[in-house]
């Protein structure tokens, strides 16, 4: 039965991709039209996290589950306080709302923001489109219903990796935010590139007093605060486009406790003068299955991010320190099935160990730097939404902080309480 039909009067909308690909829907939120790169999100709860993720600037999101608000919404789920993403595409959105945290429907929320939403589109349909082409330029309207028209606009209309997004998203001024018992363990300066909330909170919960300083705030400033540590958040778009943060990673390694997440992941590798790719369509949601290295746990994992760094140009293989093996491979669920945590010699910080391995397609997730304090990931371990087994690796960035050199060494099972 086609959508429109079981909804009357209601207005319809277009979602046009860059290559041609046309779906037929009606306005679910907000009226108007919006432009960005259309990608798939694959969690099944959670949509109000993710459509408050500050790293969705310039991308229109597709959820996969068919289902979307059916819990409403509640101001405590939040991300962020504004949202940064493009447009939403949606199978059926509900408008009745049933749990006791809900302060509203999830419908009411995307209209009262502005937010571009269509609905009734087989997002079965388009999810393979994007697996099959990638992640590509698209628009949502309701305003231009020619999909020839809309197509051309689309084709108009500027690439991901022309925007410098962490800039619209980041904070304007530093602040302060105390550990969440009143007794700070750990002083903490965080690189705003897009950070959720959800992140510092998980930090305050391990006694951590985070200073929030902008996304291109100087590496000597933050230095002159002293902090027992500096984390480099998650965030949007190219990371080649961002180089003060980079620039800065580059100063304070060595000099102070490093953790990075996502995009900070992508910062510390680029420090290092490593490649980074963008992924044929990313890897969005909560079910993605990572390998530690070090302790051969797998972790499902959240993960918001269409780029990653390439793990052979951070430098050659140290075969003493790698099993003997003496090459690399460009799958790296060699080393997993392997189990084996290559180590190789970086020209600028010395040895750099792969930690972490995505099971699905053998991309790096994780690595560790063997001469210097620092380590970081491409995923996001304050789940939210999304499983907890990553939740330990705050207990790391903790560890690191208080100097034990095993601090990476931890069961996944030890922070699931967090």
């Amino acid at each position: 039965m086609n959508p429109l039909a079981m909804h009357g009067d209601v207005p319809r909308a277009l979602l046009v991709l860059e290559d041609g690909s046309v779906f037929e829907g009606y306005s679910a939120a907000a009226p108007g039209e919006s432009f960005g790169e259309v990608v798939f999100n694959t969690s099944m709860v959670g949509y109000q996290e993710i459509v408050s993720d500050p790293s969705y600037a310039g991308q229109i999101v597709t959820l996969t589950y068919p289902q979307v608000g059916n819990y409403g919404v509640c101001d405590q789920d939040m991300e962020d306080e504004e949202l940064a993403l493009r447009g939403l595409v949606v199978r059926d959105l509900c408008r009745t709302p049933s749990n006791w945290r809900s302060s509203g429907s999830f419908r009411d929320f995307l209209i009262e923001r502005g937010v571009v939403c269509i609905e009734g589109v087989d997002t079965r349909a388009l999810t393979l489109t994007i697996r099959e082409k990638g992640a590509m330029r698209g628009a949502i309207s309701t305003v231009d219903l020619d999909p020839a028209h809309l197509l051309g606009r689309v084709r108009m209309s500027p690439s991901i990796q022309q925007t410098n997004f962490v800039a619209e998203v980041s904070c304007d001024e530093p602040r302060t935010y105390p550990a969440l018992d009143g007794q700070a363990r750990h002083r903490v300066v965080a690189y705003d590139c897009g950070e959720k909330l959800g992140i510092l909170r998980k930090m305050r919960a391990r006694g951590c007093e985070v200073t929030v300083v902008p996304w291109d705030t100087p590496a000597e400033r933050v230095l002159e605060l002293d902090p027992d540590g500096v984390f480099f958040s998650n965030g949007p778009g190219d990371p080649e486009r961002v180089e003060p943060t980079a620039r800065a990673v580059g100063d304070i390694l060595g000099k102070k406790p490093v953790f990075g997440i996502c995009l900070g992941n992508q910062m510390m590798a680029i420090a290092a003068g490593s490649r980074i790719e963008k992924l044929k369509y990313g890897h969005h949601g909560g079910n993605e299955p990572v390998m530690n290295l070090l302790t051969g746990r797998v972790e499902v994992t959240a993960q918001n991010h269409n780029y990653g760094l390439v793990f052979p140009s951070l430098g050659p293989i140290v075969p003493e320190l790698s099993g003997g093996e003496a090459d690399h491979h460009d799958d790296l669920r060699y080393w997993s099935q392997r189990r084996i945590a290559p180590v190789v010699s970086n020209e600028r910080f010395g040895r750099i160990r792969l930690t972490h391995v995505n099971l699905n397609d053998g991309t790096p997730e994780g690595i560790q730097f063997l001469d210097i304090p620092a380590f970081s990931v491409q995923y996001h371990p304050e789940s939210e939404p999304g499983p907890l087994d990553a939740s330990y690796l705050f207990d790391a960035f903790d560890r690191l902080m208080d100097g034990d050199p095993d601090y990476l060494a931890i069961d996944i099972r030890e922070g699931r309480r967090f």
